[in-house]
């Protein structure tokens, strides 16, 4: 099997960590310009391996084997959250890089074709996945054409400020690839906890969001007595409070929800608020606990509606994110190679995140990797791992990576 360059590995992350540095995180947002630097960066390392190249008309960043197929394609995104973390994404770009230089070097895997990717906008600045669903063909023109990031820039906008208005863009090549693998830092605690290295990931959760907006009337605080009142904020907290009374009856161990952007307005102490808006989103693998949980909190916020007192509007604020399986024959092949390196420090979970393979794996066979995260912690600054299991997470990688691609060959 292949071996990997650690200093090699651990040199080239740190050098992309210096692209949008800042404390000891790294701000890289979408299409912005520490992105398009770091795309380019990726392109002339791409190159330097013998990699046809591409910086496509999203951002996507795909180097090419020119080696006799099928291929494998390994990478990422590279993009960052507002306040992102080194790792996040950088981390299975880096791998791929790694592992097409490390399978190269080796005269027992140097004729296997490995594919790099940095995917464009994982972490949804403007619309979640876009390299990957733009890469897939799944992209909704109407979705692009509206999609924002919080500033208010229009993606369009930002892809002309990039200079790729004009530049075609990639899609996947039918017959070329057996299929994707992606590494990630499990951005939970869960390996840390059990003292294990490795997560071989079996399936990536649904994801859905819903917004909520309630009109009431804004009145005085002291003058308007509490039966005239037509408080939006407290109808708003109502609907909080139900669901996560109501939300546990029906969830499993594994299911999530998330209320965190509230809106208060005017938001002075003083005011009864005339009006109120809370976000809803919520995470599971079983798309009938998904199901259900919209309709709890369709249900809560209709009886409030219809009292008659406040007005409630609810939608869905983003496309519905399916529950992925992984490929299992990709799953042995990483689990291999797991217990070969790291015996009885690993294990099968799911991702209770969501990554680009979600969007990939209606198009091909796809799977994960997972390294521990300290602490737990991820979209923070603060994000880290340590240096053994990073340099371990792409050896079991890369020897998945070889072993998958000697399979499809019959050797």
């Amino acid at each position: 099997m292949p071996k990997i360059n650690s200093q090699r590995l651990m040199a080239d992350l740190q050098e992309l960590r210096s692209i949008g540095a800042v404390e000891t995180g790294v701000v890289r947002q979408a299409l912005s310009e520490k992105d398009m630097e770091a795309r380019r960066w990726l392109k002339a390392k791409f190159e330097e391996i013998g990699l046809a190249t591409t910086i496509d008309g999203v951002g996507n960043v795909l180097g090419r084997s020119t080696k006799n197929g099928p291929a494998l394609l390994v990478g990422s995104h590279s993009d960052t959250q507002p306040r992102g973390g080194w790792l996040d994404g950088a981390l299975g770009v880096i791998y791929g890089l790694e592992i097409a230089r490390a399978l190269a070097e080796d005269p027992e895997t140097a004729d296997l074709a490995v594919d790099v990717v940095s995917w464009q906008d994982e972490e949804g600045s403007f619309l979640s996945c876009l390299g990957s669903r733009s890469w897939c063909g799944t992209l909704d023109p109407e979705m692009e054409k509206a999609a924002t990031n919080k500033e208010g820039v229009k993606l369009t906008d930002a892809i002309a400020a990039a200079g790729l208005t004009d530049v075609p863009r990639l899609r996947i090549e039918d017959g070329r690839y057996r299929g994707y693998l992606e590494a990630h830092i499990e951005q939970g605690a869960n390996l840390e906890v059990a003292g294990e290295q490795i997560g071989v990931v079996t399936a990536i959760v649904g994801i859905r969001a819903m917004r909520f907006c309630f009109h009431g009337e804004q009145n005085h605080a002291g003058t308007t007595t509490m039966a005239r009142r037509k408080d939006a904020a407290t109808a708003m907290y109502e609907l909080a409070h139900r669901i996560n009374q109501d939300f546990p009856k029906v969830a499993d161990e594994a299911t999530v929800w998330t209320m965190g952007r509230v809106v208060v307005e005017p938001g002075a102490p003083s005011i009864v608020p005339g009006y109120a808006e809370i976000g809803l989103q919520y995470r599971d693998r079983n798309e009938a606990i998904l199901d259900k949980f919209e309709e709890i909190a369709s249900g809560i916020a209709d009886e409030i509606a219809a009292r008659g007192k406040i007005k409630v509007e609810y939608e869905r604020t983003r496309a519905p994110i399916r529950p992925s399986e992984m490929d299992e024959g990709f799953q042995a092949h990483i689990a291999k190679a797991a217990a070969d390196h790291a015996p009885d420090k690993w294990r099968h979970m799911p991702s209770a995140a969501g990554h680009d393979p979600m969007v990939i794996s209606d198009k091909l066979p796809c799977a994960m990797l997972f390294i521990p995260s300290i602490d737990g912690v991820s979209h923070d600054f603060a994000e880290n791992s340590h240096e053994e299991d990073i340099i371990l997470g792409c050896q079991v990688l890369a020897d998945a990576t070889a072993s998958i691609l000697a399979e499809g060959r019959g050797s």
